[in-house]
């Protein structure tokens, strides 16, 4: 796989052909749904001969499109979105698809590093603004790219999501380029017996329930009965990177900063989980953050659940019933309902000193300014908050202090002047 970098993209500057208008809609009926070689075929050596690319995001269905690279012309150029984020497996399979097909023209397409130095030198702007992210590690190096080609292949599907329903097979873009969708009318069983027909190798990750695979930080598992892209930006009302504006024109909008209700790691960001609700099933349901009587009253299920659950302690629930299975868990919430109520302190400090407990704890309900520093000493590392002036001074970073304490917290907080046995306690830890 050759490494290019924006400055040495080999491309040519496409002149717009306002002939290329024509005909469209006749080429769409020229194809039956499922010749996918014939539609790359007749765009690669007739319509737009020499002047095409490929673009593939090497993941869990990329080998049936490349294999057709491979019947219809080795050498044509394939273009990899390298946005530095990937899967250490996603790159290996890289090498093996280009080895497997004999594929001889894969280029790597990097984001610009004065791009990313400027607006994600920390690398976690995945976190805050995935929009922003992959703008900057996919849209502009993409962009800069395709603007030296006539028109270029995707890999898009119909059945992926609702947004694809009325993807045709030729469709003109905007800038005047055509985007050639050789699979559009392939179901997922169309894929998979494609692969096994011709042998193709698996993306590694797809095994393990990875059924459409994009940066890591973004890309999460699938569960049987989901949308193939639910494990794409989960949590997110994002469902494309922004690469592809859809034929009907559909691109999910960006989040809105009052929709990131999630205050961890010293930003808001999006959630992934959800509250339960009535009529969810214990077995299936995933990323949910389950109240404790109901998790006791179907613990079996919700053990045997393979997705991520996240569970919920209220007040006055008995945090101590679930200890055993609290690594089962991969965020804890505790529900502060009213500010008055304190009881959520406690099943925090339960829930972190005394069980041990090392994933998310986050606090719920009515979370304001001056709670947060004590629900920092209790463990907590999470906040939804969705009181405007407690965002704004988490924001800011503007939240009170506690450095004078009556009851210490741990084995590492003192009362000042007091209690003098406890500090012997603590410089013997």
């Amino acid at each position: 796989m050759a490494a290019t970098s924006l400055a040495a993209a080999p491309f040519r500057q496409h002149k717009p052909d306002k002939l290329r208008q024509l005909g469209i809609m006749s080429l769409n009926g020229m194809f039956d749904e499922m010749d996918g070689v014939g539609v790359l075929r007749q765009a690669a050596t007739d319509l737009l001969k020499d002047d095409i690319a490929i673009v593939s995001s090497f993941g869990a269905d990329s080998a049936v499109l490349l294999h057709m690279v491979s019947e219809v012309d080795r050498t044509l150029p394939v273009c990899f979105l390298e946005t530095g984020k990937h899967f250490p497996e996603t790159l290996d399979y890289v090498a093996t698809l280009e080895r497997a097909l004999g594929l001889s023209n894969v280029i790597a397409l990097r984001p610009d590093d004065k791009d990313v130095l400027r607006f994600d030198p920390g690398g976690d702007l995945w976190e805050t603004d995935p929009d922003s992210c992959c703008h900057v590690r996919k849209t502009e190096p993409l962009d800069v790219a395709v603007s030296g080609f006539g028109g270029w292949v995707t890999g898009r599907k119909r059945y992926q999501t609702a947004e694809r329903g009325v993807l045709p097979h030729f469709e003109l873009t905007s800038d005047d380029r055509i985007k050639v969708n050789p699979l559009a009318y392939f179901s997922d069983a169309d894929i998979t017996a494609y692969k096994l027909k011709y042998g193709l190798p698996e993306h590694p990750l797809y095994t393990k329930g990875y059924k459409s695979i994009g940066c890591a930080p973004c890309t999460s598992v699938v569960a049987e009965g989901e949308d193939p892209r639910a494990g794409r930006w989960r949590g997110l009302n994002k469902k494309e990177c922004g690469i592809h504006f859809d034929f009907n024109g559909a691109i999910a909008k960006p989040m809105a900063a009052e929709d990131l209700t999630l205050f961890k790691d010293g930003a808001f960001i999006a959630d992934p989980f959800r509250a339960w609700s009535e009529g969810d099933d214990a077995a299936s349901v995933r990323y949910t953050h389950v109240p404790l009587p109901v998790f006791l009253a179907q613990r079996d299920a919700f053990l045997a659940n393979p997705h991520p659950l996240g569970l919920l302690v209220a007040p006055g629930d008995n945090v101590e019933l679930a200890a055993p299975d609290l690594s089962r868990f991969a965020s804890v919430a505790i529900a502060f309902p009213g500010f008055t109520d304190g009881r959520g302190y406690s099943s925090a400090r339960l829930v972190v000193e005394r069980h041990g407990y090392k994933g998310e704890v986050r606090a719920v309900g009515d979370v304001l300014a001056d709670q947060i520093p004590l629900m920092r000493r209790c463990g907590i590392t999470a906040f939804v908050v969705r009181h405007e002036p407690t965002r704004k001074a988490l924001r800011e970073g503007k939240l009170a202090t506690v450095d004078v304490f009556y009851q210490p917290v741990g084995k590492t907080e003192v009362p000042l002047g007091t209690r003098p046995f406890l500090r012997r306690a603590v410089e013997n830890v």
